[in-house]
């Protein structure tokens, strides 16, 4: 009886032990979740020193950068150059996301982030697509912009092309489980991925023409993302899915960081490489105007194209790296 007894409260130690654990994994999941998504804010000082999540200082850092999600993996080497050159801007905030988003739920509405209020106005804003800058033109709050680099579109797979995946064609296929950029509020599939599945006839028969975010275009067949450079290479290793249309660069970096993923090209012109020009000016309405022209300015250098060549960006033409008017929206 002694032995059963002991059998039994060793049972229940080990029950609640167990409980215990499965409360703590979602909650750690969960953190780990906000971790990833708290790296598209961050704070560079001129000391070195970065932080991550402090949406506050979008109200009071020396220049304020809403950019458009995709470059996330440039922002480091790119702001600490930056900052090196000019060493009177001691706070930079960057915010990397989608940029529909940015200009539809935080510069023409007040927006929150983590529960928090974030500044209506940045100093800068850059897009995937000159359209997002005329709305700010016709509101009053930008004037000028310039072309500062470019990117084509291509499709993420797991590591090892386990299922054979070969080109764009392979997303007719009713076995493959897409992860595709939302078309509210990511550029990407707003202006060219939407744009390539109707060159291709694909359009209706991958989203069923559903407008949403993180949501289930097709129920089991077609996930829409929120921020496709976190989701989708995520959703892919965790066998949630099995093609997604991202950037190029966005491929290139998921493999410099030994993720479980792999490439396949598309060909032009459906990659719209002819067509993707990344688009930035300075806000009439930000706090430090003159900040803001120095990093629009700062980006026509050799030395800011370099580095987003480093990584697998194109750079853009001499051209394209002056500043010129915005042009009026079509009515």
């Amino acid at each position: 009886m002694r032995r059963i007894s002991i059998t039994r409260r060793s049972y229940r130690l080990a029950a609640g032990v167990l409980a215990l654990v499965l409360l703590a994994v979602p909650a750690l999941a969960a953190k780990d979740k906000n971790a990833e998504l708290n790296r598209d804010y961050r704070t560079f000082y001129s000391d070195g020193r970065v932080d991550y999540g402090k949406i506050g200082d979008s109200y009071t850092a020396d220049l304020v950068l809403y950019l458009a999600g995709n470059q996330f993996m440039v922002i480091d080497e790119l702001i600490k150059d930056f900052m090196a050159k000019h060493p009177g801007i001691k706070t930079v905030y960057v915010e990397t996301v989608p940029p529909g988003q940015i200009l539809k739920g935080q510069i023409l509405k007040q927006g929150k982030i983590n529960g928090q209020n974030t500044s209506m106005t940045p100093d800068v804003f850059a897009s995937v697509n000159l359209g997002h800058l005329k709305k700010l033109k016709a509101k009053g709050e930008m004037s000028t912009y310039e072309i500062y680099t470019h990117n084509k579109l291509a499709l993420m797979i797991a590591a090892g092309n386990p299922k054979g995946i070969k080109g764009p064609e392979d997303l007719a296929r009713d076995d493959l489980v897409k992860s595709l950029p939302n078309p509210v509020t990511e550029g990407i599939f707003k202006f060219y991925g939407s744009e390539m599945l109707r060159d291709m006839g694909l359009y209706e028969k991958l989203t069923a023409n559903a407008m949403c975010k993180s949501c289930w275009a097709i129920k089991g067949k077609t996930w829409f993302t929120s921020r496709h450079h976190r989701d989708t290479p995520t959703r892919i290793e965790e066998g949630k899915a099995d093609i997604g249309i991202v950037w190029a660069t966005e491929i290139i970096e998921a493999k410099k960081r030994n993720r479980g993923i792999d490439g396949v090209d598309i060909p032009a012109p459906l990659n719209k490489g002819s067509k993707v020009g990344y688009a930035i000016g300075v806000l009439n309405t930000g706090r430090n105007p003159a900040n803001g022209t120095h990093y629009v300015t700062y980006l026509a250098t050799d030395a800011a194209q370099n580095i987003y060549a480093k990584y697998g960006f194109v750079k853009a033409k001499k051209s394209e790296l002056k500043l010129r008017l915005i042009p009026a929206a079509k009515k």
